[in-house]
């Protein structure tokens, strides 16, 4: 996706397509309004506010593709995104179907406006602490361990708050 250069990410072409295709999310959804986003080498934070909730589906002749997700959910909107993210990145490749983006996606619910402040912060100050962000594979902090990753991220967030 490009590489850390002077505590900046500066994207290659397939990061480019990333960033593109995420800020397309918010043009093309109407439930869905985006804040801050950082893409790194080898992953991607950002925020999504869904401003409605889920609503019927109810198929009409009007309807401007037959194959529309009904789905207005995180889930839906982060397949969407990945899907045309690859979908573009492996014609690029000229490799279709090929695999970009690691199965599933973590959320989190972000509850007050001092989490949402402190998470916002974490995302643009990231490609300054890349050299020791477990997501790095260079780092001596590199671990697979995802679920210790988050919970030490938001942990951090929310200890005011207990």
């Amino acid at each position: 996706m490009g590489e850390i250069i002077d505590g900046e990410m500066v994207f290659n072409e397939y990061g480019q397509v990333v960033a593109d295709k995420w800020l397309k999310t918010g043009e093309i959804r109407t439930n869905v309004q985006l804040d801050r986003f950082i893409l790194m080498p080898n992953h991607i934070h950002g925020i999504i506010f869904i401003c409605r909730g889920v609503l019927q589906y109810a198929p009409t002749k009007d309807a401007p593709t037959p194959f529309r997700s009904p789905s207005r959910t995180i889930g839906a909107i982060v397949r969407g995104f990945k899907s045309t993210a690859a979908k573009k990145i492996n014609q690029i490749r000229n490799v279709p179907g090929a695999p970009v983006w690691q199965r599933n996606y973590y959320e989190h619910i972000i509850r007050n406006e001092k989490e949402l402040n402190n998470i916002r912060e974490y995302i643009v100050n990231n490609p300054l602490k890349w050299e020791l962000d477990r997501e790095n594979p260079s780092s001596t902090n590199y671990s697979l361990d995802h679920k210790k990753y988050f919970k030490d991220i938001y942990e951090w967030t929310s200890r005011d708050e207990r």
